[in-house]
């Protein structure tokens, strides 16, 4: 279940022209996303002493979230050659198993926090090897999570972001296909399209993760009927990015920010109705610190 279902309407438009803020029906922290905010936290005052905890890797693509473990104590290690002694935590996004393996081996405490739905696109990609197919993964190449599936795809797996990326591969035979959780459901269908003539046989394994699908469709409705949209998220989160990209679709006005800070009273001039999304690795308190700075620039 999604516990950060939202569709509350922050203040209510009256005769002296203030504006009304509506927040998505389904925005901000995904559960995979809290699970590892909780279990990261948990880890710091359990590593005990002198202990070292650190996140390989940005355990979210949120900037400001890093800022704050940080804050709390938790170091950022890009590879496990920084994190030579103490706990390290597994990204949300998930690592190649090698990487654990070798966590292990270096005598670390090892704390997997990755999502349990990308936890199931590994478990259905070495599913798909076992049966003899072709493994190919619709996502962002380059991505951690991508990344972390290729490590359960076999040597010659393959990576499409978009249709034409599938109509560019030499496809035959058994293909089966999964997919970053936080694809689109319409661009899965595109590339389906564009395979299926192609080949012998196509699985298709829907990993599209629920929230995602979720919070993009409670996005497109809410800025359908809204005057400006805006976007809370880090830059670098690619379902935050394709959550902006929805918005401007239906809502000229979109603006994509990290922090409240970056706000502009310009945005929101002859605005009678302001929505707010925030992507999946947005805490609460970032929402409502939007929220509150909105009601101070259209005062």
């Amino acid at each position: 279940m999604d516990e950060n279902v939202k569709g509350t309407t922050a203040t209510a438009s009256d005769q002296d022209g203030t504006p009304t803020i509506e927040i998505a029906a389904h925005a901000g922290t995904c559960y995979g996303v809290q699970r590892a905010l909780d279990m990261a936290l948990a880890a710091a005052p359990q590593a005990g002493g002198s202990a070292q905890v650190h996140t390989l890797g940005p355990l979210i693509h949120n900037p400001i979230v890093v800022r704050e473990l940080a804050e709390a104590g938790i170091g950022l290690a890009e590879t496990l050659d920084d994190a030579a002694s103490g706990t390290v935590i597994i990204r949300a996004h998930g690592v190649v198993p090698q990487v654990i393996d070798a966590a292990h081996d270096r005598g670390l405490t090892v704390v997997d926090a990755t999502c349990p739905y990308v936890k199931k696109v590994h478990v259905a990609t070495e599913r798909l090897v076992r049966e003899g197919y072709h493994v190919v993964v619709v996502g962002e190449p380059g991505h951690p999570e991508v990344e972390g599936i290729l490590g359960h795809a076999g040597d010659d797996a393959q990576v499409v972001s978009s249709a034409a990326d599938a109509d560019a591969l030499p496809l035959k035979g058994k293909v089966g296909l999964v997919v970053q959780t936080t694809q689109t459901a319409q661009n899965l269908a595109e590339v389906v399209a564009a395979i299926t003539p192609r080949v012998q046989e196509l699985r298709v394994i829907n990993t599209i993760c629920a929230a995602t699908s979720e919070r993009q469709q409670a996005a497109a409705a809410l800025a359908n009927r809204s005057d400006c949209m805006v976007v809370v998220g880090g830059k670098n989160s690619g379902n935050t990015r394709r959550l902006a990209q929805i918005c401007a679709g239906a809502c000229e006005r979109t603006h994509h920010i990290e922090e409240a800070s970056e706000l502009e009273a310009a945005w929101f001039a002859n605005a009678r109705h302001i929505g707010i999304t925030a992507g999946a690795s947005t805490p609460q308190e970032h929402i409502e610190r939007a929220v509150e700075r909105i009601k101070e620039l259209c005062r």
